[in-house]
């Protein structure tokens, strides 16, 4: 019964981390920023659509798979310790435009 109870516990952790992703401005706000904002080590700029269109072009599902490989300086997953494949794709929305 414990068992049971626990897999229902992190089952419902899971669901409830999924249907509540971070909003794109709270993880570059959190996590981002301090590169992003700059152009750190060939960052991107936030909100410079013409460094971003090239990336884009690659699509969300490449861009995602590069935030948590890791890329140049970036190191995996950026700098966000709790992010998901969704809080990553609410990020790279929120910088690109």
């Amino acid at each position: 019964m414990k068992k049971l109870l626990a897999m229902t516990a992190v089952a419902a952790l899971t669901l409830s981390a999924n249907a509540f992703a971070q909003e794109g401005k709270a993880v570059y706000d959190k996590a981002c920023q301090i590169c992003h904002s700059m152009g750190v080590a060939g960052a991107p700029k936030a909100h410079d659509a013409a460094a971003w269109e090239p990336r884009l072009a690659q699509g969300m599902d490449t861009l995602v798979s590069t935030v948590k490989t890791g890329k140049g300086a970036m190191p995996p997953g950026g700098m966000c310790t709790d992010c998901t494949d969704e809080d990553y794709k609410n990020a790279i929305d929120f910088m690109s435009k």
